[in-house]
C-alpha cells in the first residue's frame, strides 16, 4: 500500500482522533463532586471561600455565608441569592480555570437601595434583578473585563451587562441578552 502526503496526514489526523475518543468519553463521564467559590466584597472588606454543593446537594450554611457576603452593605440586609446566579459564578470560574476570587461591586440590593441608586445613577434598572438576588455585578482579578463579559455571554445564562469605566461585569440568570 502506497501512501501519498496527503493521505498520510489524513490518515494520522484519523488515528489520533481514534486514541483521543477515549479519554474524551472519559473526561465526559467525570461527575463534579463539589462546587466552590471565593469572594472579596469591596465595600465591606469580608472574603470568603466555600463549598456550597457537595455530591449533589447544596450545603445550607454556605449558602447563608454567600448570602451574607452578597448583602446589600447599604442597608446591611441579606436576602436569598437564587441558586442559577450561584451556579453561574461556578460556571464562570470553571471555565476561565481561576481559584481567585471574584470581587463584588453589588449583590443583593433592597429596594430601598436600588430605588435611591436608580434615581443618582445612571444605568441602574428601576426593576432590577438584584432586589431579587438574580443579579451580581463582579469582576475577577487577573482577568480582563472584556473577556470577563465574553465568558459570560458564551454562556447564555441570562443577562450580561459591561461596565468597563465603573470597572464590573453585570452577570444574572434573567433571559438572555447583552448590553
Amino acid at each position: 500500500m502506497s501512501f501519498d502526503r496527503r493521505k498520510f496526514l489524513q490518515f494520522g489526523a484519523l488515528t489520533a482522533g481514534t486514541l483521543m475518543v477515549p479519554e474524551q468519553l472519559l473526561a465526559m463521564g467525570e461527575k463534579e463532586s463539589f462546587r466552590s467559590l471565593s469572594f472579596y466584597n469591596l465595600h465591606t472588606g469580608e472574603s470568603l471561600r466555600t463549598t456550597y454543593w457537595e455530591e449533589g446537594i447544596y450545603i445550607p450554611e454556605a449558602l447563608e455565608e454567600i448570602n451574607h457576603i452578597l448583602r446589600d452593605h447599604r442597608a446591611d440586609k441579606a436576602a436569598a441569592m437564587d441558586i442559577g446566579v450561584i451556579d453561574l459564578l461556578h460556571a464562570i470560574r470553571s471555565e476561565v480555570g481561576t481559584r481567585k476570587p471574584f470581587q463584588i461591586i453589588s449583590g443583593y440590593r433592597s429596594p430601598r437601595t436600588n430605588a435611591m441608586l436608580h434615581n443618582n445613577t445612571s444605568g441602574v434598572a428601576k426593576k432590577s434583578l438584584h432586589m431579587e438576588g438574580k443579579a451580581i455585578d463582579i469582576n475577577l482579578p487577573g482577568l480582563a473585563l472584556s473577556d470577563l463579559r465574553k465568558v459570560a455571554m458564551h454562556l447564555k445564562r441570562g443577562g450580561v451587562g459591561f461596565y468597563p469605566k465603573s470597572n464590573f461585569v453585570h452577570v444574572d440568570v434573567g433571559r438572555v441578552r447583552y448590553w
